[in-house]
């Protein structure tokens, strides 16, 4: 696995970005280092927009993105990143015709992954998300869980240094989604995994770091136990996670 040198794998400096006439985010400051990071935030917050940014498929306005060690504002510092980057949408698009093992090897390919070298990453990724008894089956026989561990191997195949999963969960069963934890904390040992969601709960069971967005503006940074530290007394929520994040969007609708 030819991961760069150190844990930090994302940087971002004054980043501008949005659509049409409608701006998601400005001046936005992050890091992100190796580990498993978790990304919050309600309907339009621009969790979405960040990780399509991160992925080098809306290039960014104004300010710099670098992945993996490289400019995502250039044309070549985005091909050089394409290798380095697994995305999982949140609109996930497939080949129906294609098997499994088809589509993950296309995906693997499209990363750069040599051909000759497709077998071995293309089993592992299909292995890790309990799909190698489904691997003969074509994408358009899956139900809509299997689809969604479809997606999600194809954005680990071939051990990318930085793997973006945007609402990864969404129709897997509970034990599924264990699973899921289960691996990205795997993953989050040697490349940075960043988790785009609405669902606390997986933030709290598989993340080392949490930051929370609202408004475009980055509103909270720091560990799940932090986030959970930060609820206020009279906060509404099941845990004492979800507590911290409530009493965040409350300061970031007061603020």
């Amino acid at each position: 696995m030819d991961h760069q040198n150190g844990s930090l794998l994302i940087t971002i400096n004054g980043l501008r970005q949005g659509y049409r006439r409608r701006t998601v985010f400005d001046d936005l400051h992050l890091t992100v280092e190796r580990g498993v990071t978790g990304i919050l935030g309600p309907n339009g917050a621009g969790k979405t927009t960040l990780l399509r940014t991160l992925a080098t498929v809306t290039p960014p306005q104004a300010g710099t993105v670098t992945v993996a060690g490289h400019d995502v504002g250039t044309a070549r510092g985005t091909r050089a990143a394409r290798r380095r980057i697994g995305f999982l949408p949140q609109d996930f698009r497939y080949l129906p015709s294609f098997t499994v093992r088809e589509f993950v090897s296309y995906c693997a390919w499209l990363r750069g992954v040599p051909r000759r070298s497709l077998p071995g990453p293309v089993n592992d990724a299909i292995e890790a998300v309990g799909l190698t008894e489904a691997a003969r089956l074509r994408l358009r026989q899956l139900s809509g869980g299997m689809l969604r561990r479809c997606g999600i191997a194809q954005a680990i195949v071939g051990d990318p240094d930085v793997v973006l999963l945007d609402e990864p969960t969404a129709g897997l069963d509970p034990l599924q989604r264990v699973e899921f934890r289960a691996l990205i904390r795997r993953l989050g040992t040697s490349a940075a995994v960043i988790i785009s969601t609405h669902l606390v709960e997986d933030v709290a069971a598989a993340c080392d770091r949490v930051h929370v967005l609202a408004d475009g503006r980055l509103r909270f940074s720091g560990t799940p136990d932090e986030l959970s530290a930060a609820a206020a007394p009279d906060a509404v929520g099941d845990s004492p996670m979800e507590r911290g994040y409530a009493t965040v969007l409350g300061r970031s609708v007061a603020a």
